[in-house]
């Protein structure tokens, strides 16, 4: 079943070019809105796959719809578009759980990609923003260690024993090391023994929160 999709652009020639092109690519673009009050209506009423919206549109901001999709509970996954370069907005949209963000000069490259990350509930954010802001992204292999593994591999970084760790997390010195072998496992680290010390240390700056 195609991915359905609502747009919304105060700009009418970006609009239809964007609708064309998502069309062309087998999308199944079920409405379009010319402002924000009709976006989150048309939004309310499908409750498409995915919504591309426009930051700046008229009575509501791209942000504003997303922020009453949110409250509303309503499952679309929102997409803004933007030629704004902002970490004000970056943060917003990151804190509203907004699944992509891509600047408009990029979008017709970008936005097949896009939609394809956040259809397996990935995020996604133009590289040229990224950079730009010098934002530093957590690695996507560190996401796939679980919070524990996330506590002992922050724990390695600061050049604790096994027994020390254990210790802190009230777990036994056995379970830290399986803890280990499951971080080695899924970063596909080398099972030297200071591999794991190497890789804990060169990424300590996203560790930091757990504790």
């Amino acid at each position: 079943m195609a991915t359905s999709i609502i747009t919304a652009d105060d700009h009418p020639l970006i609009l239809k070019g964007l609708n064309d092109f998502l069309i062309e690519k087998n999308f199944n673009v079920i409405a379009s809105a010319k402002n924000g009050k009709e976006a989150f209506t048309l939004i309310s009423a499908h409750q498409p796959d995915i919504a591309i919206l426009d930051i700046q549109m008229p009575i509501l901001t791209g942000l504003q719809v997303a922020e009453k999709c949110k409250e509303s509970g309503l499952n679309t996954k929102i997409i803004i578009i933007t030629f704004e370069k902002s970490e004000e907005i970056y943060n917003q949209a990151k804190s509203l759980g907004i699944y992509g963000y891509i600047l408009k000069e990029f979008a017709i490259a970008e936005i097949e990609h896009c939609i394809a990350s956040v259809l397996q509930e990935k995020s996604y954010f133009s590289p040229e923003l990224i950079e730009y802001l010098e934002i530093k992204e957590t690695p996507e292999a560190l996401k796939n260690l679980t919070d524990t593994e996330l506590k002992v591999f922050k724990h390695i970084a600061e050049n604790k024993t096994a027994k020390e760790i254990a210790s802190e997390l009230f777990i036994s010195d056995r379970t830290v090391e399986k803890h280990k072998s499951n971080i080695r496992t899924k970063l596909q680290l080398e099972s030297k023994a200071n591999s794991i010390v190497l890789y804990a240390k060169e990424h300590e700056e996203f560790l930091s929160k757990y504790t």
